[in-house]
């Protein structure tokens, strides 16, 4: 789950992380106030959506008078911000983050994320701050420095200085740095993080270390564990679908194709989705109903895909073990009947109960199309979708 800069920036003062004053609006009217409250100028007003890179879009402006502050939150507030990372439709702009304007004197990148490979916990750290960590890492990946922390033993000091001295803070910064490091990463570990970043974290003239910019994203597998992030949840800026199908513990994403997929084990999904593509199609979503689904888990999932105007086929691949055949096949008969489903549905199944999940399709009366194999249910709804 993400979260917005200034709610992450929230959690960032509860753990003692330096952050620049300020405060959120719903209005041009609250940015005014918040940046009268500042007792400074200047001051920057910043769009909050879920998505990087908004100043390249021009949602961040700096203004240094009341005027200012009303014509920058006027032109951002209601505005439909497309960067890099929203695509091309963009995000609705409903809310903005109004916060001191500081001395800087250098910009600075920091992150800390779990290594699948090592399994451990990097800290990343480069003084190319400010711009796409990716393009850095692309064209100068002696710019990023990496710091493994073994989650058994914990940060150790000579994280912190491998740190300090690869970022080439001066003294005074580097003391402030130090706790700031162990700070941020007990925050990761105990809100059981997957991202913080900072990015730019800024040393000041003034040889300040401060987290200009806040990104968090939390797993969602254990939010049940922290109820107070569950209040920072925007659905707003979350897809309509995912949304909806997170009502009915149903794994769903979203994506840009025409071919709708229903398959039981995320694994399966993966290559469920790699198949479609090596057919010459491409996949409308990644929806997971899990193992011990039900039938009306696999009619709320077939709501859920047929909900996508882009969906031109379905294919069901299913291999059944928890979730036995004749299940699945109940419910897609139920959801077939009841939705009034329109576009063709290609079914793979293998597994408990396979013949009698056959039987069940084939008696129903519905135009269902089976496949052979995996590669046979490919072909055929590739061919349906063109």
């Amino acid at each position: 789950m993400k979260i917005h800069e200034y709610q992450a920036k929230e959690l960032f003062r509860k753990y003692r992380i330096p952050v620049p004053e300020g405060g959120v609006a719903f209005s041009v009217e609250e940015a005014r106030k918040v940046a009268a409250g500042l007792g400074g100028w200047p001051v920057v007003v910043k769009a909050q959506i879920h998505a990087g890179g908004r100043g390249k879009g021009g949602g961040v402006k700096l203004a240094r008078s009341e005027e200012e502050v009303q014509q920058a939150a006027g032109g951002i507030l209601g505005m439909t911000l497309v960067t890099h990372q929203t695509g091309p439709e963009g995000r609705l702009v409903r809310k903005l983050l109004v916060e001191q304007g500081l001395n800087i004197a250098k910009e600075l990148y920091l992150s800390i994320v779990p290594d699948r490979a090592t399994a451990k916990i990097v800290i990343m750290a480069s003084e190319a701050g400010g711009m796409d960590i990716e393009e850095v890492a692309a064209r100068s990946p002696e710019k990023i420095i990496k710091s493994f922390v073994n989650p058994l033993l914990g940060l150790q000091a000579f994280h912190c200085r491998q740190l300090a001295f690869g970022l080439n803070l001066p003294p005074a910064a580097a003391k402030n740095f130090m706790p700031m490091i162990q700070n941020l990463y007990r925050l990761f570990v105990e809100y059981d993080c997957s991202l913080v970043e900072i990015n730019p974290l800024v040393l000041t003239t003034e040889e300040a270390v401060i987290a200009l910019d806040a990104k968090i994203t939390l797993d969602d597998n254990a939010l049940f564990r922290h109820k107070d992030i569950l209040e920072l949840r925007d659905l707003d800026e979350e897809n309509p679908l995912e949304v909806e199908a997170s009502k009915y513990n149903l794994n769903y994403i979203n994506l840009e194709g025409n071919v709708g997929n229903m398959v039981n084990g995320a694994g399966l999904a993966m290559a469920t989705m790699d198949i479609i593509k090596h057919a010459g199609a491409e996949p409308a979503n990644f929806l997971d109903v899990g193992g011990g689904a039900s039938a009306e888990m696999v009619e709320n999932g077939f709501r859920i895909i047929l909900s996508d105007k882009n969906v031109k086929g379905i294919l069901i691949n299913i291999f059944g073990g928890i979730l036995r055949c004749d299940t699945l096949a109940r419910g897609v008969v139920e959801a077939a009947t009841k939705t009034g489903i329109q576009v063709p549905v290609v079914v793979r199944m293998e597994g408990t109960n396979v013949e009698e999940g056959r039987r069940i399709l084939a008696e129903s009366g519905l135009n269902l199309i089976t496949a052979a194999d995996l590669k046979d249910a490919a072909r055929k709804v590739a061919e349906i979708v063109k």
